[in-house]
């Protein structure tokens, strides 16, 4: 009784996952070996090439995804949580933050998130394009609709985003589990045709390759890298399915799939070299064309929804963190929290994909921008992992030196092949990735400027009550309820209240929100309360950085605590900063100003934490930074 369940549900969460963790390494076949013999790369189309080139993506496929993220990484969970803003934090939390590493720990996050943001601009494009390239295999009359097409479907599922998947994310696992089964399939058939590709298996072609060709396998190692990108997403999106899930459809059905292709691609190759036009769309022949363009369609639909989910996600951890203002969050589904919304995201991306795939024009193109941000992530999420096996884990130095090392030579190798493509496309998400980490840093710096302007004018609290209530001011009836930051001091709120209205609440509740470190705090710890005496109470609310942050909620936990507020009489008194830009500030002045205009665009705090707007009284300070 107790085992059933149990096993349905892990049935289900494995399905689940390989329609969405695997969807984006899932369609690298579709492009990889084009790629890797591409005429630019100088490869010899031969035997002991085809073997080598296999052998190196098999290889890749063993170390890097199944042994480096599917076995090591997916440890590195926060709380459950993966991706690169939890590791960050776990990174954070693992060091002392007056520790020297502190901030170069918190840049490399900035920096693996603004690189995600590249990523997945370059995955949508490249994914869905190579998908309808198969038309051109089919006929070099429907060419010109290549793009048009790819445009269409890539805008229609932007504009789909508002609605949430909750409705079609239920096929995304069978779709895709079709798709895998059809990769082992047509491999199968092709290794049956010629099996001497399954030499492959041996580790020495793929170093005989290496050897052989000198600089050019290092040039072709930028292609090579294409077949283990969406090695993030599975690291990213163990929070939503779970450890034991994600390796179970990787060990199962993803990794022998990927490797039966591969595999069959290659043995398509030693029999009919002139397939490597399009080796992917040649493996069956002429009649399966058609739907081989319609079935790699809807998986590179699905492995770009999990891309532009990711991207929320990754938003909505940053803004937590502090690295990025308030934003407008929709959440698209009543049962899971992680599906999520936000408009300014979708919209942005959604220009930079269409700007992507016009400029690029074809898969090939863009091959030369994709491998870049894939390989400099995975080179930071092995530093990150570093600092959290060592400080957080208290691992022996000599084992996670020695397996950091390791890593560490192969990120860097790949990274170094796809750094050479900067000047070809490599350039179009590093420049998306330095506008984000310029948007996280400048937030971040102008944020911690505002506080330190505004605590060196606090008043310690404590002191502010004592002195208050020698002389009462006279007491109104109901709830007052001021926003105070972390920290002592008085909120500029209640001072201004006092001066001009002249009247003190007959209830004072002072409500600190903090931002933890971990993805959820249990409700039972939302929040805390300290009275503070004559009906005053300092009101501490926790969120993790994957919480809803909803006041109202909390405040109705306080019944718990004997603190029952009564919404109708209650008055939320906010200070709206409007922040003043100087020269020769704690800034550049280019940088003031564009934090001066994020802040004035960041939503509104009533509307981040959904307090009534009937509810909220506003009193504005200048802050100058």
């Amino acid at each position: 009784m107790s085992t059933a369940p149990h096993k349905s549900s892990l049935a289900a969460l494995t399905l689940a996952a390989i329609g969405i963790v695997y969807g984006d390494i899932g369609t690298s076949p579709l492009y990889t070996m084009k790629e890797v013999f591409d005429e630019h790369h100088g490869i010899a189309l031969n035997q002991a090439n085809i073997l080598g080139v296999v052998s190196l993506i098999l290889w890749g496929l063993i170390i890097v995804i199944s042994l480096k993220y599917v076995t090591l990484v997916l440890r590195a969970d926060n709380r459950g949580e993966g991706g690169i803003m939890a590791l960050t934090a776990l990174a954070l939390s693992s060091v002392a933050q007056r520790s020297r590493v502190h901030y170069p720990v918190m840049l490399l996050g900035m920096i693996g998130a603004g690189l995600f943001f590249g990523d997945g601009v370059i995955t949508p494009a490249i994914s869905v394009l190579s998908a309808m390239e198969g038309l051109e295999v089919a006929t070099p009359a429907l060419k010109p609709y290549v793009i048009p097409l790819t445009l269409a479907v890539l805008v229609g599922l932007y504009m789909l985003q508002s609605r949430g998947t909750a409705g079609i994310g239920r096929w995304f696992g069978p779709i895709v589990l079709v798709w895998f089964t059809t990769l082992a399939i047509m491999g199968l058939i092709n290794i049956a045709g010629n099996p001497a590709i399954l030499a492959a298996f041996n580790p020495l072609h793929a170093f005989r390759f290496m050897i052989n060709n000198g600089w050019f396998a290092f040039v072709a190692l930028g292609a090579i890298v294409l077949a283990l990108t969406g090695a993030e997403a599975l690291y990213a999106d163990m929070g939503h399915f779970g450890r034991k899930s994600v390796r179970l459809a990787w060990f199962s059905v993803v990794f022998p799939a990927l490797a039966l292709n591969y595999l069959g691609q290659g043995a398509l190759l030693l029999s009919n070299p002139a397939a490597v036009s399009n080796p992917f769309f040649q493996q069956l022949g002429p009649w399966s064309i058609f739907p081989l363009v319609v079935l790699s369609t809807m998986a590179t639909v699905i492995a770009s929804q999990a891309t532009i989910s990711g991207a929320f996600s990754v938003t909505q951890q940053a803004i937590a963190l502090g690295f990025l203002p308030r934003m407008r969050i929709i959440y698209t589904s009543e049962s899971e929290i992680g599906q999520i919304y936000i408009p300014v995201v979708n919209w942005l991306q959604l220009i930079a994909v269409v700007l992507a795939v016009v400029g690029f024009g074809s898969s090939s193109n863009l091959a030369s921008a994709y491998g870049i941000a894939a390989t400099a992530t995975m080179l930071i999420t092995t530093l990150l992992t570093f600092f959290v096996v060592r400080h957080g884990w208290k691992f022996p130095l000599p084992v996670i030196l020695a397996s950091t090392a390791f890593f560490l030579a192969i990120d860097i190798s790949l990274f170094s092949s796809t750094s050479l493509k900067i000047v070809s496309g490599g350039w179009f998400p590093l420049v998306i990735s330095a506008i984000m980490v310029t948007l996280m840093l400048t937030w971040k710096r102008g944020r911690e400027l505002v506080f330190d302007n505004i605590r060196r004018h606090m008043i310690p609290l404590d002191d502010f009550l004592t002195s208050l209530f020698i002389a009462p001011p006279h007491r109104v009836d109901g709830t007052a309820i001021y926003f105070r930051m972390e920290g002592d001091g008085v909120p500029h709120a209640l001072l201004h209240n006092l001066l001009h209205n002249k009247v003190l609440h007959q209830r004072v509740i002072f409500l600190t929100v903090h931002a933890t470190d971990i993805p959820h705090v249990p409700e039972k710890e939302r929040i805390r309360i300290v009275p503070l005496g004559h009906e005053c109470y300092q009101m501490n609310v926790y969120y993790g950085f994957k919480d809803e942050r909803d006041i109202p909620h909390a405040l109705q936990l306080g019944a718990r605590e004997s603190l029952e507020i009564e919404p109708m009489e209650t008055s939320f008194f906010i200070a709206r900063h409007t922040i003043l830009a100087t020269v020769n500030g704690g800034m550049a002045f280019w940088r003031e100003s564009l934090y001066v205009a994020m802040a004035r665009n960041a939503r509104d705090a009533a509307d981040f934490f959904k307090i009534p707007a009937n509810r909220v009284i506003e009193l504005g300070t200048q802050v100058e930074i």
